[in-house]
């Protein structure tokens, strides 16, 4: 078992739910268990599946996307949430596509010292990104100016804060109800 709550199986789906999969399907075709643990409320899978898309892969977005897949590889570690920290780190491994690059990345994050590798705004997003994660009630204005002074603008800021917000959904989600990768392979971009 994957999950502590039961998935119905593609087999035994109704035609709503064959309908939710289909929509849910990665673009290698894959079902996640991120998504298949909403089997028995596929209008909840099909929330999740635009919100999902509208944060992470909608190109009106300007923030680039392995910053994006960082971002929430980031607070996905900050949240021991392992499913997502697994799939989203390969994915932005994969787009910075330097292994060097790569490990120092995960490395400082490791050791939550984003400073080690990044600067300017990417690491005022980054501290943003660990501040609201861990301590959002300690949220100022001057973390949002921190990001602006560097170059993020106010569309980019909300692009960050949404990536923040929907892994802390993310982590809560698959923490929650024991999801597990399983068989299922890893990122994005398998």
């Amino acid at each position: 078992m994957s999950a502590w709550i039961s998935m119905i199986d593609e087999a035994d789906a109704s035609a709503d739910l064959t309908e939710a999969y289909d929509e849910a399907r990665s673009p290698n075709g894959h079902l996640e268990n991120v998504l298949k643990i909403h089997s028995h409320r596929p209008n909840i899978m099909r929330g999740h599946v635009r919100l999902y898309r509208s944060i992470l892969h909608d190109e009106a977005n300007t923030v680039p996307e392995w910053f994006q897949e960082t971002v929430g590889a980031y607070v996905s570690m900050i949240n021991g949430g392992s499913y997502s920290y697994a799939n989203h780190w390969a994915n932005a491994r994969h787009l910075i596509g330097d292994d060097v690059r790569s490990d120092a990345i995960e490395a400082a994050f490791a050791d939550r010292e984003p400073q080690r590798v990044f600067e300017g705004a990417e690491l005022a997003a980054l501290q943003y990104a660990e501040k609201l994660t861990a301590r959002p009630n300690e949220m100022i204005e001057a973390d949002v100016d921190a990001m602006r002074a560097g170059g993020f603008d106010d569309g980019q800021i909300l692009e960050i804060n949404q990536v923040c917000c929907y892994f802390a959904y993310a982590n809560r989600l698959l923490n929650g109800l024991g999801v597990s990768l399983g068989e299922a392979p890893v990122g994005f971009y398998t």
